[in-house]
């Protein structure tokens, strides 16, 4: 079962990527801005509260559902950060490999990690499938970029840890809601930020090349595009609550489908409506693609069996 939700979140998140790149024609803006506006959406989950959703548990689950979407927000940040700073191929492939590498880590170190052979074969190609996927060859890493992979991957991996530990002890949406608690604090925090503050202002005034971009229709768009990012994140979320605490860097290693995903949409879409999106392919590509959904295929099937 989480098996399929995964697939379906990273399919939804593939379908997100694709809209941004549409959407960000330009360079990225501000990633304090993404930071902040991601952590400020996810408060809509506050919504659920005067249905009795949110259960108030012990205190060290609190303190790990609200440091857990601390760290979440905090890791997205230092993601856009990169993304700002190097090219996508820079660093996406290396957060392909580490992330579910130090998720293991984190879940041997307590004790929660017993893996069959065949687990481990199909973690292997899994995360092979991940780095092989998005992989450049003209656009080998550097340290700085390195760097910046490595916090992202590190972040995460304790951000799915704790919020596994959050989710054993509560029903599935109280876990969810204190772990925005968390993120919607971290996002508040941003504030401190003038540099922050000065782009919401010129977002909520549509001010310089905001003005021109947010029209009725992108910004719907965008909308659009936030509703399948959280209902993406949700699932994503669900697959963590319901694998077994052993399997949960197999979520992480399964990340590696939502590249697949974006290869086809894009091809489809560069293909059909090559003015919205355009993408060279060459016949190496074609052929690192293919490798890449062949490795992850093969882990799917050792991870079923």
């Amino acid at each position: 079962m989480w098996i399929i939700v995964a697939i379906i979140a990273y399919f939804l998140l593939a379908l997100v990527v694709v809209l941004d790149k549409y959407l960000l024609a330009g360079p990225l803006p501000n990633p304090k801005l993404y930071a902040f506006a991601i952590g400020i959406f996810g408060g809509l989950a506050f919504l659920l509260i005067p249905f009795g959703f949110l259960e108030v548990p012990v205190w060290p689950i609190i303190v790990l559902g609200i440091l857990a979407g601390v760290i979440q927000i905090f890791a997205i940040l230092a993601l856009f950060s990169g993304l700002k700073k190097f090219e996508a191929s820079r660093i996406i492939p290396a957060i392909g490999g580490l992330l579910p590498v130090f998720t293991l880590l984190f879940t041997i170190s307590v004790g929660r990690a017993i893996l069959e052979s065949f687990d481990i074969f199909a973690f292997v190609f899994l995360v092979l499938g991940s780095v092989v996927v998005s992989f450049e060859r003209r656009k080998l890493f550097t340290f700085q970029s390195l760097t910046y992979a490595f916090v992202v991957s590190l972040f995460f991996a304790l951000f799915v840890v704790l919020s596994k530990f959050v989710y054993e002890a509560q029903p599935f949406l109280s876990g969810l809601l204190w772990i925005v608690v968390g993120s919607f604090s971290a996002a508040l925090s941003l504030l401190v930020s003038g540099e922050l503050r000065k782009e919401i202002r010129n977002v909520l005034r549509k001010k310089g090349a905001v003005k021109k971009a947010l029209s009725p229709a992108v910004f719907l768009l965008f909308v659009g595009n936030q509703a399948l990012g959280a209902l993406g994140f949700v699932l994503q979320n669900w697959a963590v609550a319901l694998v077994p605490f052993a399997y949960i860097s197999f979520v992480n290693a399964l990340e590696g489908m939502k590249y697949v995903f974006v290869v086809v949409l894009v091809s489809i879409i560069s293909l059909r409506f090559p003015r919205l999106i355009r993408e060279r392919v060459n016949r190496g590509a074609i052929v690192q693609k293919l490798l890449a959904i062949v490795s992850i295929g093969i882990g799917l099937a050792l991870l079923a069996l």
